[in-house]
């Protein structure tokens, strides 16, 4: 796929107020400095499209991308944070869990993770309370350019080893890195073949 137009749509704190559900729709999360907002960037080839922060937290509000004027891209807020008070943290929850359980044209949720840590349990809990819902999720391994290739083959090793243990069918797997561009042209062309199962049901 080649993007040719990428936009700011829409920020809400409420699901419900999302944009009306005719597009297919994909979705960006993950835990601090994972590197979201500067791969979404690198995906749509557009610098500061997504706002990047050195401050986690820094996305606090449902982003919705408008893509080719055919797909949604949206920048979720991300999880696990330890810093910001439980009033706060307990409202993304709500937020998060509301969206990504009823957006009925959602086809993808993928999930950041940095490839240079072994599996953490926040990480690991949330993809396991996806699969509980049933919410279809890939997982996307962030900042390959900062490991040797023969430790991200054993990182992914480890990985794929800890969830076997648990899974008879592992998720989707991209590889990236928002310096380089590694992996961006598989999530795109991934997008593309999903959107062409996308029907809209109206209400």
């Amino acid at each position: 796929m080649i993007v040719k137009t990428a936009k700011f749509l829409v920020s809400n704190s409420y699901y419900q107020n999302c944009p009306k559900p005719d597009k297919p729709e994909y979705a960006f999360i993950g835990r601090s400095n994972v590197g979201k907002s500067s791969l979404i960037n690198k995906i749509v080839g557009i610098n500061g499209l997504a706002k990047t922060s050195g401050k986690p937290g820094k996305t606090q509000l449902i982003n919705h991308f408008f893509v080719n004027e055919e797909w949604y891209l949206v920048d979720l807020p991300g999880y696990g944070y330890a810093s910001i008070p439980l009033k706060i943290k307990a409202k993304w929850e709500t937020m998060i869990s509301g969206y990504l359980q009823t957006r009925k044209n959602l086809l993808n949720t993928f999930v950041l993770i940095d490839i240079r840590h072994a599996p953490q349990k926040k990480d690991i809990d949330f993809i396991e309370n996806l699969a509980e819902y049933q919410i279809p999720f890939s997982l996307i391994f962030t900042k390959a350019d900062k490991v040797t290739r023969r430790q991200l083959k054993e990182n992914l090793k480890t990985y794929e080893g800890y969830l076997k243990e648990s899974w008879e069918e592992l998720p989707g797997i991209f590889v990236t890195s928002s310096e380089t561009g590694l992996g961006a042209e598989r999530v795109l062309d991934y997008i593309e073949q999903t959107n062409k199962v996308f029907v809209y049901q109206p209400e």
